[in-house]
């Protein structure tokens, strides 16, 4: 078994509360624009760090950082980007691959939209945007999601509110 903390448009701002609530987790993925490297950094000091690239992310992130990660964990087999689309209306090209190679769970940020869904269209994917844990953008709440994988099917999956967009909690 493996736990995961799921985080996404941090736009440069990590809530403090995030520590907390990843503190126990065996591995933190960011489904992108981190904002700048100091973010990862920040994550890497509570579990190892898993992140792709996102359309805000510099030079500093896209080094590090992939456009598409594409792996496996407790045998499920994972696909995270940043920009994906949602279930039903995905990128052009990430659409394509996905007919040929449908990945059992796809995690995207960008949206700035929570939503968990399984896609029947899509082998039954299950399709996971965690929102947005930044100050940046439209979303009331910034929103951080953490789950279970054990034996390649996802447990307790938990959305935790990390408070309304223009709060400050520093």
């Amino acid at each position: 078994m493996i736990k995961i903390g799921l985080i996404s448009d941090t736009h440069n701002y990590l809530d403090p509360q995030v520590s907390e609530y990843f503190a126990d987790r065996d591995e933190i993925w960011h489904a992108g624009d981190f904002g700048t490297i100091a973010i990862a950094e920040e994550l890497e000091q509570i579990a190892p760090v898993l992140g792709v690239y996102g359309n805000i992310d510099g030079q500093d992130i896209r080094q590090t950082y992939p456009l598409h990660q594409r792996f496996e964990r407790e045998g499920l087999d994972i696909w995270m980007t940043h920009i994906g689309g949602i279930p039903g209306r995905y990128c052009i090209p990430i659409r394509e691959e996905m007919e040929e190679n449908t990945p059992e769970l796809f995690i995207c940020g960008h949206s700035h939209i929570l939503k968990i869904a399984r896609d029947q269209k899509m082998d039954k994917m299950l399709y996971m945007n965690p929102g947005a844990a930044g100050k940046q953008g439209f979303q009331v709440y910034r929103t951080i999601v953490r789950f279970e994988i054990d034996q390649g099917k996802l447990h307790n999956v938990e959305v935790i509110n990390l408070g309304i967009t223009g709060e400050n909690k520093e």
